[in-house]
């Protein structure tokens, strides 16, 4: 496995070269050596008093990455001519953590002033809670600079949402330079974290317009949900993704999907809509071991999203607001 992801990195590697952007895990050996240690301790204290960020530093790096590429942008505070993507829609009382990145950035520039990205604290910090959360470990390519701006609007409407279709979500990642193997993979991500009620409020009373619930949503289960997540109100009431082993990384997620437990429609969707996709499910919840091997590449993949190299962009001071 560790030589395939390796020949896999060299890949990565190369194809970025080819793209006139170079990340490459040792980038900081010289100028910051203890960049990687610094994240790794900070994300290792907080998951260790609220587990649940895991899955919130881990979601921050995606929404990060599927807006203008893995520059930071959704760090930004508004301020100036800066709308943050903080207020958009997939955002708005769910995406946290920025606290926890304030941490990592204030413990690193102490060490190295301006030398560590704000983006690639999200990339690192991803990694570290999938590992802390039990699962697979890789090498983060790194050499991200910071953007100068957000893009609330792109926020808005390139991050898949829990309701959207199965084919707009596949373009969604297609647009993004990911395949229907990433898509699959990368949702495995939901084995940890929570969903609010309003992101699937619709499966359980009203899914197609006609009063009815969702009927590929297991009915025992669908049961359970209601009681905290009525018809009006509790919008903000959280699940668990993964009833089963909601906070260590693992592949109940597919087992769930199989058995039709996906709590949002975007989940289910996998299993029911596309053999390809039903087929990966069906692998992945076989072998774990081949999911986590995915998982890796995936995230390697998504974290080369049209980074900011070179002269572009910034080392910010503050990851929430550019340099004065």
């Amino acid at each position: 496995m560790t030589h395939s992801i390796t020949m896999f990195m060299v890949l990565i590697s190369i194809l970025a070269l080819a793209n006139g952007s170079y990340l490459y895990p040792q980038f900081y050996d010289r100028s910051c050596p203890q960049a990687k240690q610094i994240v790794q301790s900070v994300v290792a204290k907080v998951v260790a008093k609220e587990a649940h960020m895991a899955a919130s530093l881990l979601r921050l790096h995606f929404h990060d990455c599927f807006v203008k590429g893995c520059d930071a942008s959704i760090l930004l505070d508004s301020g100036g001519s800066i709308i943050s993507e903080k207020g958009s829609v997939p955002n708005r009382n769910s995406a946290r953590g920025f606290e926890v990145v304030d941490q990592i950035k204030a413990a690193l520039e102490k060490v190295c002033p301006q030398t560590v990205s704000c983006a690639d604290i999200l990339a690192l910090a991803a990694r570290d809670s999938t590992v802390l959360a039990g699962g697979p470990n890789w090498e983060v390519p790194l050499g991200r600079r910071d953007s100068l701006g957000a893009s609330l609007s792109g926020s808005n409407q390139n991050i898949p949402a829990p309701n959207n279709t199965f084919q707009t979500i596949l373009t969604k990642f297609k647009l993004k330079g990911l395949d229907i193997v990433d898509f699959v993979a990368l949702s495995g991500s939901h084995t940890i974290g929570n969903a609010r009620c309003t992101s699937f409020r619709q499966r359980l009373y009203n899914n197609s317009g006609n009063g009815q619930p969702d009927l590929s949503l297991d009915q025992s289960y669908a049961a359970k949900l209601r009681p905290n997540c009525p018809r009006s109100g509790g919008d903000q009431n959280l699940f668990f993704l993964d009833p089963v082993s909601p906070r260590k990384f693992d592949n109940s997620y597919y087992k769930n999907l199989i058995v039709s437990k996906g709590l949002l429609s975007s989940d289910e969707i996998l299993f029911t809509q596309n053999q390809q996709t039903m087929q990966l499910v069906k692998q992945y919840a076989a072998n774990q071991e081949l999911f986590f091997q995915q998982f890796a590449k995936s995230m390697i993949k998504m974290g080369n999203i049209t980074p900011l190299t070179g002269k572009r962009g910034q080392i910010r001071k503050i990851c929430r607001k550019v340099n004065g």
